[in-house]
């Protein structure tokens, strides 16, 4: 295989949805310099047919798109447990539309104008994080049961009675980061380095958005958390099982 094959070969494909054609070309250039394989979109009438044939690592997703919106379009992919890893563009920068964005299913939010080399900050650091586990203080390795769900750490996936249940990447690290860290209360800021890495620019509520995301999925009851609490003033804290051991912290509130 020559080097030029070689390069082709591993080059990460990111498919861009967005119905301004002149920033189409600019991010396909800009990709192109920095190593990745762009495929564009005007808007998400041939999402499907593009992923299924060409299986990119990554979406680059504008929100306001004409017939299907980037909001309808990735709450579509997530309803049917598609964990492709989701960047949301908008012109719409506001906290609410951040919200909305990550509710969605989004990993990550970038709001135009933005500079292409925080775009490209931004989707190696979603990559990465698909792409492996975070650095957390005192992760082992295998699988860590807890109730009827196992958190399998090395193959990056979580399920329930035989059942696999897609989860998006920044969920799979924010969960795995609350598991490494089983009863020790987690700041916010603390969570997002370890989930989001520091090269992105957060927002306070992203982390509370996941973690409602989170409690939908492995909460009896979401209202009245088991496992994913708060610890009010400070953040959150994963209450391992009484035969583990593991003693929750008394500062624990019994909700939301």
């Amino acid at each position: 295989m020559t080097g030029v094959a070689r390069v082709m070969k591993t080059m990460k494909k990111i498919l861009v949805i967005d119905d301004d054609a002149e920033l189409r070309q600019l991010l396909a250039t800009y990709l192109g310099r920095h190593g990745f394989d762009t495929l564009l979109l005007p808007d998400s009438g041939q999402l499907d047919a593009f992923l299924a044939r060409y299986q990119p690592q990554l979406l680059v997703l504008d929100l306001m798109l004409p017939g299907e919106d980037g909001l309808a379009a990735c709450r579509r992919l997530r309803a049917r447990g598609e964990t492709l890893p989701v960047i949301m563009l908008t012109a719409r920068d506001e906290a609410a539309d951040r919200v909305l964005g990550l509710n969605s299913g989004a990993d990550d939010y970038l709001g135009k104008p933005f500079d292409p080399r925080e775009l490209i900050a931004r989707i190696e650091a979603v990559l990465r994080r698909a792409g492996r586990s975070p650095t957390t203080p005192d992760t082992g390795d295998g699988v860590l049961a807890f109730g009827e769900w196992r958190l399998d750490r090395n193959a990056r996936q979580l399920s329930t009675k035989g059942r696999l249940v897609p989860l998006t990447s920044g969920e799979f690290a924010l969960l795995n980061a609350l598991v490494g860290n089983a009863a020790r209360p987690m700041k916010r800021e603390r969570l997002l380095e370890l989930t989001r890495g520091e090269t992105t620019e957060s927002f306070d509520r992203a982390i509370d958005v996941q973690i409602h995301r989170l409690r939908r999925v492995i909460e009896v009851d979401p209202a009245h958390p088991r496992y994913l609490q708060t610890v009010w003033g400070v953040g959150y804290v994963f209450v391992p099982d009484a035969k583990s051991g593991a003693s929750p912290d008394r500062a624990l509130s019994s909700d939301r």
